[in-house]
């Protein structure tokens, strides 16, 4: 029985060691983070006094990519943006040119236009006064065959050539004939020469 309890009272002193003695995250705590945390909040202080950006200057010290921050990185990333910049460049004037030919193509084509509305503008007004030509040309010649054989072959020889064609090639060849009997026979002459070569000319369609 003494036996027993002997073990039980060294059991007992030994627990009382062992909680007595601090263990080993509690000398950490006491040794290392404790202090540490003293020296950061003393530094803390010290920088807000100095106006020192801590953050940057840990930047400056703690290790970081050195592949993405390399100069030759960085300058790989220069080249491609000027790169970038030279081909965004070069397209712009290629839709500047583009954009000037088809203004060019549209300015060409609205002229053309124009130029194809004036022409058919003018050949509307010669085709109408040619009209109104030959409607005046065929009352004249119509007068003429109302009037005596005799009255018109002076009033022809009078005109000039052209106008006396105009209304001999247009008169009927019974009232033509009958015109050109009481000319002179050398004006009368002249006028079938004139005449004949007009058909050859002109042939009738």
């Amino acid at each position: 029985m003494a036996k027993i309890n002997k073990i039980v009272k060294n059991n007992q002193i030994s627990e009382g060691a062992e909680e007595k003695s601090p263990g080993f995250f509690q000398k950490l705590f006491a040794w290392v983070i404790i202090p540490l945390l003293f020296v950061v909040a003393i530094l803390l202080v010290i920088a807000q006094f100095t106006n020192t950006n801590v953050f940057e200057k840990a930047s400056e010290v703690l290790p970081f990519d050195k592949k993405d921050a390399s100069p030759s990185n960085t300058k790989e990333i220069d080249e491609e943006i000027l790169l970038l910049k030279a081909e965004i460049k070069e397209k712009d004037a290629e839709i500047e040119k583009l954009q000037r030919e088809l203004d060019d193509a549209i300015a060409e084509k609205e002229n053309q236009i124009a130029i194809q509305k004036d022409l058919r503008r003018k050949i509307e007004e010669l085709e109408s006064g040619k009209l109104e030509t030959r409607k005046d040309l065929k009352e004249i010649v119509k007068t003429y065959e109302n009037m005596s054989a005799k009255a018109v072959a002076p009033i022809i020889a009078e005109l000039g050539d052209e106008q006396a064609l105009e209304i001999l090639s247009n008169m009927k060849p019974d009232k033509l004939s009958q015109v050109l009997a009481k000319m002179e026979p050398k004006d009368a002459a002249r006028y079938t020469e004139l005449l004949a070569a007009k058909k050859t000319i002109e042939p009738e369609s």
